[in-house]
């Protein structure tokens, strides 16, 4: 029997446009931002990765893993959301997907928002500027040689 081969990408991004943003609660915009980045599917009911982002957002400085845990699930019971997800493996696991698309940085075993600056910046720095335009360029690739193979260069 054949072994089939994975298809193990690069990289990827995935981005959503959705209605204006409302500022009149925390919680539903940070949802929105996760929705927005690719970080929180639509519909889905496991969703902690909103409150650890909205921990961080609120933070003044450095969290631990331990602190972000427990800030997590005070945000929840504030926000009357079930403890789905709370658990530590989980929330470090949060964690390094909000590190994965730039958004939150490790210091020295502890978190923060990356670089301690806006998120604009961060999404136009990192995101932007290189990580997408990387995965658009190599896109770009792919459509050159497909047309060079199908005919269709001009």
């Amino acid at each position: 029997m054949a072994k089939k081969a994975i298809d193990t990408p690069l990289g990827e991004l995935t981005l959503r446009k959705y209605e204006p943003p409302r500022l009149d609660d925390e919680r539903e915009l940070v949802r929105k931002l996760c929705l927005s980045m690719g970080v929180l599917q639509p519909g889905d009911s496991r969703d902690v990765v909103v409150d650890v982002l909205y921990v961080l957002l609120k933070a003044d400085g450095l969290l631990s893993a331990k602190e972000v845990e427990h800030a997590v699930i005070d945000a929840r019971e504030a926000a009357g959301v079930p403890m789905l997800g709370v658990a530590p493996s989980n929330i470090r696991r949060q964690l390094l997907r909000l590190r994965d698309i730039f958004l939150v940085e490790k210091v020295k075993n502890e978190y923060r928002v990356r670089e301690d600056t806006t998120l604009i910046k961060i999404f136009e720095e990192h995101v932007e500027r290189y990580y997408l335009r990387s995965i658009t360029d190599r896109v770009k690739e792919y459509l050159r040689a497909a047309d060079k193979v199908f005919g269709k260069h001009k």
